[in-house]
């Protein structure tokens, strides 16, 4: 199966956005059942005007910044910042002076965020004289060489 690519950025979007939107372009990179990917470029006094969905959507800032709206409180987000927009809550993100890039993850469906970290399932029942403290196995993969580190940005490659 060969590997899709999903091309945005530059030369890949368009305008789009709730009425009112201004100054922003976008590229939807992933939408179906589940919910919706997509990148935003604002430009120097762009704005989503506040609006309200049903869906859980996560405002990730990957370059520049500006503010986000969530019901009636406003702050300033910058690179390396999410702000979340929970179902039926008033949100909007703007510019001032700089432009700024985001993406944003929409869930489809309700919030199960009450259930974070709990996950439902059933445990295999053990056979007649198998042990109950039986040691897991397994190994790490083997490494083709010590891991190199970029002392520049402080993180390992």
């Amino acid at each position: 199966m060969p590997i899709e690519i999903q091309r945005f950025g530059v030369g890949h979007r368009r305008a789009v956005g709730p009425p009112g939107t201004t100054g922003i372009a976008s590229q939807v990179i992933h939408s179906d059942g589940r919910g919706t990917i997509a990148e935003l470029a604002f430009g120097r006094s762009a704005a989503i005007e506040p609006h309200s969905n049903p869906n859980t959507t996560y405002f990730v800032v990957i370059e520049g910044g500006g503010w986000v709206l969530v019901g009636e409180e406003k702050t300033r987000i910058a690179a390396g910042e999410a702000a979340i927009w929970p179902a039926n809550v008033v949100h909007g993100a703007w510019t001032e002076h700089s432009p700024m890039r985001a993406f944003i993850v929409e869930f489809a469906g309700t919030d199960d965020g009450h259930a974070r970290g709990v996950l439902e399932g059933l445990a295999r029942e053990l056979l007649p004289g198998e042990p109950r403290d039986r040691p897991a196995q397994g190994a790490l993969a083997e490494r083709d060489g010590p891991p190199v580190r970029d002392h520049a940005s402080g993180e390992p490659l």
